[in-house]
């Protein structure tokens, strides 16, 4: 009877909500790097490797995380690269902390913190690129942000479920945020963080988030990543921290092999250059698994 059909359906509803995961989840987060020029483990201000910077910060609807590559060549005119992107990444970090974003919108975030610089009193010089990764505690769903060749990984059973895409104005020439002098307003490539390619999906508990540098894509492409993810044992901070410096350090090693054919050679061979070997250039590993929330 169409009654009984009622009960039916009524049970099976209730019966699926549950078994929906109530839990609120949240990412155990290990890092580790090199500067190209630094050795392991000598950080600039804040988490700097090189003319990388990074964050970890933690809200209580939210675990978020950052990835920027400044950009070298702001060197040539007299000006550090690495504070481009640190301070870009340590005002992301900040309004975290501040609760002052949406977990839905991680382009939010990166609007925000570089709306900051560019009000900036005093004016700073330079150009990154940023990752900007967000997982609600309570929908479970990861939020990201990508702009340039910085990026992410997610890993369950083994295989990439979910990866960033590049975005390259040309061949090595990534998108990217920029502050340049009013003299060179124009002439120096600057994106709108509204450019920034985003993405949202649900994770599940163990699915594995790796976000990085263009550093570690260049040198070590995804079947040598996930040989690295294999020797994870656990959700352990140690485990993880341990993973993490075994992926950038393989990559650390690659980059200055002249016979190796990275992933940056192909793509280089790829675009009409006689290109061999690994990229040298600054690392930066920020590996993830996704756990229980705990206080």
């Amino acid at each position: 009877s169409v009654l009984s059909y009622g009960r039916l359906v009524a049970r099976a509803v209730l019966g699926g909500l549950s078994q929906t995961d109530s839990r609120d989840y949240s990412l155990v987060t290990a890092s580790c790097g090199f500067g190209k020029d630094f050795r392991k483990g000598i950080l600039k201000k804040g988490m700097c490797y090189g003319d990388d910077a990074c964050f970890v910060a933690r809200h209580r609807s939210a675990d978020v995380l950052g990835v920027a590559d400044g950009v070298g060549g702001w060197r040539d005119y007299g000006v550090d690269p690495s504070q481009f992107s640190g301070t870009l990444m340590r005002t992301c970090e900040r309004l975290v902390k501040e609760g002052r974003f949406v977990p839905s919108n991680p382009v939010g975030i990166l609007t925000a913190g570089y709306c900051e610089l560019l009000q900036n009193k005093v004016p700073l010089l330079g150009s990154s690129t940023a990752c900007i990764v967000v997982l609600d505690r309570t929908s479970h769903r990861l939020h990201t942000a990508n702009l340039g060749d910085s990026g992410f990984l997610v890993v369950r059973g083994g295989e990439v479920v979910h990866r960033s895409d590049e975005q390259q104005h040309y061949f090595n020439t990534p998108f990217q945020l920029s502050i340049a002098p009013p003299e060179a307003e124009g002439v120096v490539l600057s994106d709108s963080p509204d450019a920034a390619d985003s993405t949202s999906f649900d994770v599940q508990l163990g699915d594995i988030i790796l976000t990085a540098t263009d550093g570690l894509f260049d040198n070590m492409p995804d079947y040598m990543i996930l040989q690295e993810l294999k020797k994870l044992k656990n959700s352990n901070y140690e485990s993880i921290q341990q993973t993490a410096r075994s992926i950038a350090e393989q990559a650390h090693e690659l980059a200055y092999d002249p016979t190796y054919m990275s992933p940056f050679a192909q793509f280089a061979c790829d675009n009409g250059l006689n290109v061999r070997g690994g990229k040298p250039d600054d690392i930066t590993v920020l590996l993830s698994i996704v756990a229980e929330y705990t206080d």
